[in-house]
């Protein structure tokens, strides 16, 4: 999800609610603590210089259980935050603390914001020498018919 398409869907809505992957939700009381622009320079393990810039948000749950972020509140915070993120329309990720930060990207389901899993791969594999993973498929046994047997 963008940021463009996350103003559209707060736009639309009564309440925020923000869903974990378990289908857990998060506190109806959580904060958006920051919004903030996070850059990443690096080489993957093939050499091959890489950048990445994300719009990220940290949400964090308090003892104010009286606390609810409006959705005009929430575009009112992303409006502030156009001077640190620039008009640049960027993904978005999200931070929330569970045993450790977690990090995870977002999405809508029309009802709910979603945090979607992230997952780390190898960027450069053809350089690595990591094979392809290969799918078998499965051999269908229909009505007695063997591969290779011409009934099928």
């Amino acid at each position: 999800m963008t940021i463009f398409e996350m103003k559209q869907s707060l736009a639309g809505l009564d309440t925020v609610n923000f869903r974990l992957p378990s289908g857990e939700y998060l506190p109806a009381h959580f904060h958006v603590t920051e919004v903030g622009l996070v850059s990443k320079h690096f080489i993957d393990c093939g050499g091959v210089e890489r950048r990445e810039t994300v719009a990220n948000f940290q949400l964090w749950e308090a003892g104010d259980y009286d606390h609810r972020l409006a959705p005009q509140k929430f575009l009112h915070i992303l409006q502030l935050s156009e001077k640190i993120l620039g008009p640049e329309d960027l993904d978005i990720e999200v931070e929330y603390q569970q045993a450790t930060i977690g990090k995870f990207g977002l999405a809508f389901d029309g009802t709910d914001f979603v945090l979607t899993p992230k997952q780390t791969a190898c960027l450069a594999q053809e350089a690595c020498g990591i094979p392809e993973k290969e799918f078998a498929l499965p051999q269908l046994q229909i009505a007695g018919c063997t591969p290779g047997s011409g009934c099928c």
